[in-house]
């Protein structure tokens, strides 16, 4: 087994927990039974320990194809050859009551659809982050069905399967011919449930799940509200970011991985698979846009718990389990080598103790929106938001970590200050629609105090332009979001000034590799860790929607904005899922698929759109 490119996997997923596919038909990522519970798959993360779930032709060499059944999260792998076409279809059923059959499975359909081949199946998983031993129980008690049960310390799984299965040390596996018209199916399932009846997985309820799952998919994306240029890949966006929440909760997670390096070989490695509050009211913000009013309330609903478990007078985390727990402890799990030797691989995430001040600005203006386009908030959860802005009001001149979470300590980030001004500016607003109870006065001089201290200390005359924090020469690409959140116009000359410079090259002093932009200038900050990064799909996407701004008033603008977003899209992988960064040679990076990316897809697709039209 060879580490296969990030960008040649394809993700499937039901809500509870998702798992990573390779254009190789192996499992190589997933965890069980949620998205931040133990991984029981974890190929990616070490081709020899992590453990993976692979069907393929016995055959070498084969063409491989990735692609989506239209309109779903349901994933086809084809492999074709002179002798046969195979396919794998995978898929997780979503929207199952508990007690359904099916419910948290994982289903792997494999079909011939031309001619003959003989495929091979081996599973192995590696419980608990490749920590603990399992073993391993095969059964042909059935008349026409394989199964097995995998038992480690506290994971159990079950493997049913409509062919004989055989014991290789710890893995199950299968060999098996098939030709034009057969079909087998392999269901992986949740085992400390009841094991399944005899021929309880058969063809027939294998066919009801599958459609039931295609069903499921289209009628939820029948609810998108875009209809513009870019439908197909505003869908599928949508369709990760809705495969990110968590369903019985309303969480949303930044990404379904951890681990995946910015560098190869290097260690800016980290887990994401938890709630921030920034990237999750990023995507309430996105999904509000084209017409998913239930995920933002969902989420809504969950934040609101968070903020009636904060003790009166204290400051939210900034991140979250999906549960609502905030301990999330860094550890290094040393025995696994790392995607590709990126080392170390880190469960747990000590950013999670950072003071990140930018917080209440993205949770505030997700809050004013699903007031606005949703339902209206509730008087508790208002009083909540009013001690939350209080205790602002008091900490905002504080330095802090910042969104990009360095770890060479606190600055007075101009991104923070700017969300801090948005904080106040979208509960004063608030407050005013719905004549809550509310310190505004308090709450204007604090705001306007902000945009005075922006103005003075976070632009740099020599630079012209903001800068990273007060006192730096050092640009940074978040300031791309100032015109997107009403901070200033989009044709203020501070703002097109900072644009024209971001959109330089680096080696002229910029941000900009032809159509991608890095997050900052390396070799202008020292951000506390060695190596180096690709550059930050989202802020390339927030560039397209600053330039979408200011090319309401410039049509040269108006076209660079159009030509950075069609040229983005072409660093999407062949399933349209981008990871959270772009490396040197357009390779994928860092974990993968990434929130902030196709959000800020979204919004740029919405945006930049509705400009044009009006063009």
């Amino acid at each position: 087994m060879t580490y296969l490119p990030i960008e040649e996997y394809g993700l499937i997923g039901n809500m509870h927990t998702a798992a990573l596919i390779g254009r190789n038909g192996a499992i190589d990522w997933m965890c069980w039974p949620n998205f931040d519970g133990p991984s029981i798959f974890a190929g990616i993360l070490d081709k020899d320990k992590g453990g993976s779930f692979q069907i393929a032709p016995a055959e070498n060499g084969m063409t491989q194809r990735h692609m989506y059944w239209p309109d779903s999260n349901v994933l086809i792998t084809r492999f074709l050859s002179d002798d046969g076409v195979a396919e794998v279809t995978d898929y997780m059923p979503p929207g199952l009551d508990d007690d359904a059959l099916g419910y948290r499975s994982l289903i792997r359909r494999v079909e011939v659809i031309r001619g003959e081949m003989t495929l091979q199946m081996t599973c192995r998983p590696a419980f608990d982050y490749a920590r603990t031993d399992h073993t391993l129980t095969i059964h042909d008690a059935q008349v026409r069905e394989g199964g097995a049960q995998f038992d480690g310390q506290t994971q159990h799984l079950g493997l049913d399967a409509t062919v004989p299965m055989e014991a290789d040390v710890d893995a199950a596996t299968a060999s098996f011919t098939m030709s034009a018209g057969d079909r087998h199916h392999f269901v992986l399932y949740p085992s400390d449930r009841s094991a399944p009846q005899a021929g309880a997985f058969s063809r027939e309820r294998e066919e009801e799940l599958f459609h039931h799952t295609l069903a499921y998919w289209r009628d939820w994306i029948e609810q998108c509200t875009y209809d513009g240029r870019w439908r197909e890949e505003v869908y599928r966006s949508a369709l990760v970011l809705k495969l990110l929440t968590h369903e019985p909760t309303g969480a949303m997670i930044a990404s379904p991985t951890m681990g995946l390096p910015e560098s190869i070989g290097g260690v800016r490695n980290w887990d994401y698979r938890y709630t921030w509050l920034r990237d999750a009211a990023f995507t309430v913000y996105a999904l509000l846009r084209i017409g998913f009013t239930e995920e933002a309330k969902a989420f809504i609903d969950w934040i609101s718990r968070r903020c009636h478990d904060c003790d009166p007078g204290a400051p939210l985390n900034i991140m979250y389990t999906i549960d609502g727990e905030t301990d999330l402890e860094e550890v290094e799990l040393d025995h696994l080598d790392g995607y590709r030797g990126s080392r170390p691989v880190r469960l747990g995430n000590a950013a999670s103790d950072q003071l990140q001040l930018d917080i209440y600005g993205e949770l505030m203006d997700a809050v004013y929106l699903t007031n606005k386009y949703q339902a209206p908030i509730s008087y508790d959860f208002w009083t909540r938001l009013r001690d939350l802005l209080d205790w602002l009001s008091e900490n905002y001149d504080q330095p802090d970590d910042g969104i990009w979470e360095v770890r060479s300590g606190r600055e007075h980030f101009v991104y923070s200050k700017l969300m801090c001004w948005v904080a106040f500016d979208r509960g004063i607003r608030l407050a005013n629609k719905r004549s809550f109870p509310a310190d505004l006065d308090r709450w204007r001089t604090c705001r306007d105090n902000l945009y005075r201290e922006i103005m003075e200390k976070g632009w740099n005359e020599d630079r012209q332009a903001f800068t990273q924090h007060y006192d730096s020469d050092a640009l940074d690409a978040s300031h791309l979001i100032m015109p997107l959140v009403f901070f200033m116009a989009p044709n203020d000359p501070r703002m097109t000034k900072t644009l024209d410079a971001i959109m330089k090259p680096p080696s002229d002093g910029g941000l900009r590799s032809d159509s991608l932009v890095y997050r900052y200038d390396q070799s202008r900050v020292d951000d506390g860790l060695p190596g180096h990064e690709g550059t930050f799909n989202m802020c390339t996407f927030w560039l397209v929607e600053a330039l979408t701004r200011a090319g309401r008033t410039d049509p040269e603008r108006l076209d660079q904005a159009r030509v950075t977003f069609e040229k983005m899209l072409g660093y999407a992988n062949p399933l349209g899922l981008y990871a959270e960064e772009t490396g040197p040679r357009g390779e994928a990076l860092g974990n993968f698929p990434q929130a902030f990316t196709h959000l800020s897809l979204i919004s740029a697709a919405f945006n930049l759109d509705r400009t044009l039209d009006a063009s």
